[in-house]
């Protein structure tokens, strides 16, 4: 039975300038989604959506695992999808800043749904991904169905669906699912590094080119396209030469010095 007392169910820590880390905390039960869990983490994303110091963000979990998905254990049927106060899933598309999933172990299911709702992910060699939808009987309300096959193809997504299947790290990392795979003991700091490459850009310019790329792929490519001159025209309007002369330089510098 898992102990964790509910103010600890979710580790916030601020591991480095720009950078915040939410931690899944309930190791000994896989850290399983309960309800208490899932408010705390909807809590979270949106006090450090709030944040003018925080420019991305990095999910994790503690123990062995990244997710087992939703508790089953305190779960009626009625309460599969919850409430505002517990949709982790719209609570993390709806974060401003690029959030890094560093899967250390299995994301199962509800667990594989939060990790999709991730800008990107990073999984140590020990992380495995399982869709177990259709054994539980249940049909996936945060994103599965529609993510998947987006990220990873319609057939590959099938199977993983259909089969339940484990799929590991590094064929997740062939499909597509994953950007890059590490060791275990490499996960954090890798997720760190880049989190202080992404951080180190435009602060303002980071939230609206995650909207505009999830808002276009959400859409034709046409549609997309119209979005994105929309977009540009609108922000050309507030540059100067001069601005822009000084960030090219900056730019330039960075790519010499620069060896990852």
């Amino acid at each position: 039975m898992d102990t964790t007392d509910d103010s600890d169910l979710l580790l916030v820590t601020r591991p480095q300038d720009g950078c915040a880390c939410l931690t899944l905390n309930r190791p000994a039960a896989m850290n399983a989604l309960s309800l208490a869990l899932r408010r705390a983490l909807v809590r979270a994303l949106d006090a450090l959506a709030q944040d003018d110091s925080v420019r991305v963000l990095i999910v994790t979990g503690a123990g062995k695992a990244f997710c087992a998905g939703l508790d089953l254990r305190e779960i009626d049927p009625g309460a599969i999808t919850g409430d505002a106060g517990s949709d982790v899933a719209t609570a993390l598309a709806n974060f401003p800043h690029p959030v890094i999933g560093a899967v250390n172990g299995a994301a199962i299911t509800g667990g594989f749904e939060l990790a999709l709702a991730c800008d990107l992910l990073i999984a140590s060699s020990e992380a495995r991904f399982a869709d177990t939808h259709a054994r539980v009987g249940v049909i996936p309300g945060w994103g599965l169905s529609q993510r998947l096959s987006r990220l990873i193809g319609i057939a590959r997504a099938k199977e993983m669906s259909f089969s339940g299947n484990f799929v590991g790290a590094e064929q997740a990392e062939r499909w597509g699912l994953v950007n890059r795979v590490t060791s275990p003991e490499q996960l954090m700091p890798q997720a760190l590094a880049l989190a202080a490459d992404i951080a180190s850009a435009l602060p303002e310019i980071l939230p609206v080119y995650k909207r505009l790329i999830d808002d276009g792929h959400a859409r034709s490519f046409a549609e997309g396209m119209a979005l994105e001159q929309v977009a540009t025209r609108e922000w050309a309007a507030t540059l100067t030469p001069e601005v822009l002369r000084a960030r090219r330089e900056a730019v330039q510098a960075r790519g010499r010095t620069q060896t990852r």
